[in-house]
C-alpha cells in the first residue's frame, strides 16, 4: 500500500466507526472511483484496533467503573444502577453475535460490494434516523437532569429490554449501509432516551462489538498464513484511525447535545444519491 493509501483509508475508518454515517458507503470511493486496491485483511484488522483504542481510552474511567460493580453484582447477586449498564451491554452485544455468525458468508459473498443496497441503505437508514430525531423531540419528558453528574449517570435507568431492542438493532448493520453508530442511535432516539445518553451507550456497545470482529478478523488472517506484513502501514493506520476516532467521539458529542442529527441524514441522503449517480 502506498502511505497516501494508509492515510486516507485510516482517516475514512477513524470518521466513519462512530459516525452516524455508514463506513461502508464511503470506502467504496477509494476503491471504485480511484481504483485503488483492497486494502487487505492485516490493515482492516489494524485500523479496527486503532478505532476500538480510541474508545476504551475514551471511556476508561466509565469501564473500570461498569466492570468492578458488574463483577460486584454477580457475587454478591445485587444488581446496582451502574452494573446494570455493563449487564446492558452483555445484553445488546448477544443479537449482534448470533445473527452475524448467521448471516456473516451470505453478506462477504453477496451484498459487500453490491453499489445499490449499500446506497440505498444509507439513504433509507438515514431517514429513519431523522424521524427518529423527530419523534424523540416531540416526547415528553418524564425525568429531566438538571445538573452534569445525573447526565453523566444519565444510562442507570436504561433498562434490559431496552438494550435488547437496541441490540438487534445494532444486529442489522451488519448489512452494509445501514451504520451501526446510526442505527444504534436511531432505537436510541425511538426509546425516547436523549441523544447524548444513546450515543453514550452506543459508542460502549461498539466495544465488545468491534473486539469480536477484530478476533474474527485475527483468526481469518491466521488462517490465511500471511507472512509478509507491511508491518510500518499497520501501525500508521492503527495510530491515524485511533487519533481520529478519539477527536470524532468527543466532538460528536458535543455536537449533537446542541444540533441534533439533521446534517447526518441530509449526509446521508446526499451520500446515497452520489453513489447511485456515479456508479
Amino acid at each position: 500500500m502506498l502511505l497516501m493509501h494508509v492515510f486516507v483509508l485510516s482517516i475514512i475508518q477513524g470518521l466513519t466507526e462512530f459516525l452516524p454515517v455508514s463506513s461502508s458507503a464511503h470506502l467504496i470511493f477509494p476503491s471504485k472511483l480511484l481504483g485503488w486496491p483492497d486494502q487487505g485483511l492485516a490493515f482492516d484488522v489494524a485500523v479496527h484496533l486503532g478505532t476500538l483504542m480510541a474508545v476504551v481510552l475514551y471511556y476508561l474511567a466509565d469501564l473500570i467503573k461498569i466492570f468492578s460493580f458488574t463483577v460486584e453484582a454477580c457475587v454478591r447477586r445485587k444488581v446496582s444502577p451502574v452494573a446494570r449498564i455493563g449487564f446492558c451491554i452483555i445484553i445488546g452485544t448477544i443479537p449482534v453475535c448470533v445473527i452475524g455468525a448467521m448471516f456473516e458468508g451470505y453478506i462477504s459473498s453477496v451484498l459487500r460490494d453490491n453499489i445499490d443496497a449499500i446506497a440505498y441503505s444509507t439513504i433509507v437508514f438515514g431517514l429513519i434516523l431523522g424521524l427518529a430525531s423527530y419523534v424523540n423531540k416531540k416526547m415528553v419528558w418524564k425525568n429531566i437532569d438538571n445538573n452534569e453528574g445525573a447526565r453523566n449517570d444519565s444510562l442507570r435507568n436504561l433498562t434490559y429490554v431496552q438494550a435488547l431492542i437496541i441490540g438487534f438493532a445494532q444486529s442489522i448493520a451488519i448489512f452494509p449501509g445501514v451504520s451501526r453508530s446510526g442505527i444504534t442511535l436511531t432505537a436510541g432516539l425511538f426509546l425516547g432516551m436523549k441523544s447524548e445518553a444513546a450515543a453514550r451507550f452506543s459508542f460502549l456497545l461498539s466495544i465488545p462489538v468491534i473486539m469480536a470482529s477484530g478476533l474474527f478478523e485475527i483468526i481469518k488472517l491466521y488462517k490465511a498464513e500471511t507472512l509478509e506484513l507491511q508491518w510500518v502501514n499497520l501501525a500508521l493506520g492503527a495510530f491515524i484511525s485511533f487519533f481520529v476516532a478519539i477527536v470524532v467521539i468527543h466532538l460528536f458529542l458535543k455536537y449533537i447535545a446542541r444540533s441534533g442529527m439533521a446534517v447526518f441524514v441530509i449526509y446521508r441522503v446526499l451520500l446515497g444519491a452520489v453513489l447511485l449517480w456515479l456508479f
